[in-house]
């Protein structure tokens, strides 16, 4: 695969919108008011994401209402301008970097749950609500929203549709995309779209909510959502089976998953991660070589009988121990160093590359068995965990930015995760989205003919091409 540079695919129009034309300025300024800023400060701050990639916008514009973005939209796409929206900033691919410059949206103005309707399992929000607190306002009614990504307490409910975000829960109750059910939406000529229903089926034309949810903001921008909602489980028990070695463990998860009881969470780490969640995150953790987070939700009466269908599955050759947490505080503790493993990574080494690659579950060995053989062929540290029981893991190649020669061989390695992942049927995101990360192993993933049908889909709806360009699609 070739490199490209992550500003390769930015058109001659738009290379130079670090300044505005002055009309569209004067425009936007009298619109928004104190919600268009300039200033150095506010266009670092929402120049850089997660990712740590960074670029600066001419602007930032904080609209109020769908009508500030539909005006937002439809003023740029008269100039040729980009757009990007943005969330919390919560991406680890560079997806709401503005390498084309232009302006950028973003929603901490349009924060608002505009309704919340417990007798048919939906709530509407703007698309600046957070996560976390749409969750605290459910507990009310006893629902919940099951995306449960480890940024729930800061990212962004448009931003979790945008990349399709997901979660530990994910396994059971799957993940952002499964539980919206209609959205409005500024496309890139500035119209307002509303796709979708309030029912949990439709068979009524095309699925435009879908196909916008995880679309990262090329197709259109979305504002406000309707959200499918579950009751929350009223109890919650957990194992925690540990094993000799990841291979052991990896078996176990194909076992979990071939059996009736569908557990809320199944949750991988291998020996690294299992040394960080007890030294970084405090979790009481004996060694070993690979352990499990199994985790089981629903009435008190049924619990007793579907965790011993999990410790059956789960048992079996290479396991050392299977124990049952003795007590919500245990349980937290063990599920807040899970959270934790990610930022602790850098304090094993200063430079890591985060994949979020996914498998079918009986293929996991086979993922983890070529993962430890690339950490030896390419002497690198790699450390796997993630939501194993959507064969989802998280594989962090760890390196000194340094060192020359480290980073060398950990960027020569990501093509290798790759062409691995995709000879086992699986693909490049299972939640993070491709951003520009892993735009160009698009065309490793799919043929030509299917990318040009994305291409005919973002121009259909993103005519001008302002809407997040260079996101997603490779040149």
């Amino acid at each position: 695969m070739t490199g490209v540079t992550e500003s390769a695919w930015i058109t001659p129009r738009m290379a130079a919108m670090n300044d505005l034309p002055p009309s569209l300025a004067r425009c936007l300024a009298d619109l928004l008011g104190d919600g268009w800023l300039t200033d150095a400060d506010a266009l670092r701050r929402y120049g850089e994401d997660n990712s740590r990639r960074h670029a600066l916008p001419a602007a930032v514009a904080l609209p109020r209402t769908v009508e500030d973005v539909q005006m937002i939209v439809r003023a740029c796409a008269q100039h040729g301008v980009p757009v990007v929206a943005r969330g919390a900033g919560t991406s680890s691919t560079g997806a709401v970097i503005p390498y084309a410059g232009g302006v950028m949206i973003g929603f901490e103005r349009m924060t608002r749950i505009l309704q919340i309707a417990p007798e048919d399992r939906y709530a509407v929000v703007e698309a600046g609500v957070i996560n976390g607190d749409l969750q605290q306002a459910l507990q009310a009614h006893g629902l919940f929203w099951p995306p449960d990504p480890a940024s729930a307490d800061v990212s962004t409910i448009g931003g979790n549709l945008a990349c399709n975000a997901g979660g530990p829960m994910a396994v059971k109750y799957g993940a952002s995309r499964d539980n919206v059910l209609a959205l409005t939406a500024v496309t890139g000529k500035g119209d307002v779209i509303h796709c979708g229903s309030l029912t949990t089926k439709d068979a009524t034309g095309y699925d435009l909510t879908h196909l916008l949810v995880g679309s990262e903001g090329t197709l259109a921008i979305i504002v406000e959502a309707t959200l499918r909602l579950l009751p929350r489980p009223p109890h919650r028990a957990s194992l925690r089976a540990l094993y000799r070695d990841v291979a052991s463990a990896a078996a176990a998860v194909a076992r979990i998953m071939q059996q009736p009881v569908a557990p809320s969470m199944l949750e991988f780490m291998d020996h690294a991660c299992i040394r960080l969640a007890r030294e970084v995150g405090g979790a009481d953790l004996p060694d070993a070589g690979a352990l499990l987070m199994i985790e089981v939700d629903g009435e008190a009466e049924t619990l007793p009988h579907a965790l011993e269908a999990l410790n059956r599955a789960a048992d079996g050759a290479g396991v050392i121990a299977i124990d049952e947490a003795p007590d919500e505080d245990s349980r937290e503790k063990l599920w807040a160093a899970r959270k934790s493993l990610s930022p602790a990574l850098r304090t094993i080494a200063k430079g890591k590359i985060n994949e979020d690659v996914v498998v079918p579950v009986s293929r996991i060995p086979a993922l983890v068995a070529g993962v430890e053989a690339m950490a030896s062929e390419f002497d690198l540290t790699i450390v796997a965990f993630g939501h194993a029981g959507n064969g989802n893991l998280h594989v962090n190649l760890l390196f000194d930015p340094d060192n020359a020669d480290e980073s060398a061989r950990a960027r020569a390695a990501l093509p290798r995760l790759f062409a691995l992942t995709l000879s086992l049927g699986g693909t490049l995101s299972g939640e993070h989205g491709i951003g520009v990360a892993k735009r160009d192993f698009m065309a490793d993933a799919f043929d030509a003919a299917t990318l040009d049908t994305m291409r005919a889909i973002k121009h259909a709806l993103d005519p001008h091409g302002i809407l997040n360009p260079g996101k997603v699609l490779p040149p």
